[in-house]
């Protein structure tokens, strides 16, 4: 399978499945949520929540819309309750969780932004490693394609920092 990091505007992708960094409601507001949201019309908000509310680090299933995929895959790394902030096994649940349901749906290339690590406020280096190694060690039956995607310079920087830092370990190992 192959994995590599991109930059640029998650609801502006092409893939089987693009994935949205959801909250534990499902309801989709700012972030990676609101760009999906807004690409793929009101009625995947509607779909989505109508879904809802999920336990912490499942998925969830709904039509992409106008988003040029097939399938948004939420994937709950934050919670809507208490503090609201993602945890390193959240985000290691939410990941795995959104790949088995990719391979589940028979997609073959999946899009994943950096789940938790916005407005649910977890480390954006740390989670962009968990993500890393959560892809990395999946076994896929249909996904040939991954990747990781971070919209702004800085946030890509840091996602090829952590992800390359992983590479490098594994290089090591050999």
């Amino acid at each position: 399978m192959e994995f590599d990091v991109v930059q640029g505007d998650i609801a502006e992708q092409s893939a089987d499945a693009l994935v949205n960094a959801a909250g534990t409601s499902l309801e989709m507001g700012s972030g990676v949520a609101g760009a999906l949201r807004r690409g793929a019309g009101r009625e995947i908000n509607e779909e989505a929540t109508g879904k809802g509310p999920v336990d912490l680090g499942e998925a969830a299933v709904t039509d992409a819309y106008d988003l040029d995929a097939e399938y948004v895959i939420h994937a709950a790394a934050m919670p809507h309750y208490g503090d609201g902030r993602a945890t390193a096994e959240s985000i290691r649940d939410a990941t795995r969780n959104a790949l088995e349901t990719a391979d589940d749906l028979e997609c073959r290339s999946l899009v994943i932004p950096a789940l938790g690590c916005g407005v649910a406020g977890f480390d954006l280096e740390d989670g962009a490693e968990i993500i890393g190694e959560e892809i990395e060690g999946y076994d896929p039956d249909s996904l040939e394609d991954v990747r990781l995607i971070a919209y702004s310079d800085e946030e890509y920087d840091a996602i090829r920092t952590a992800t390359d830092s992983q590479q490098g370990e594994r290089e090591a190992d050999r």
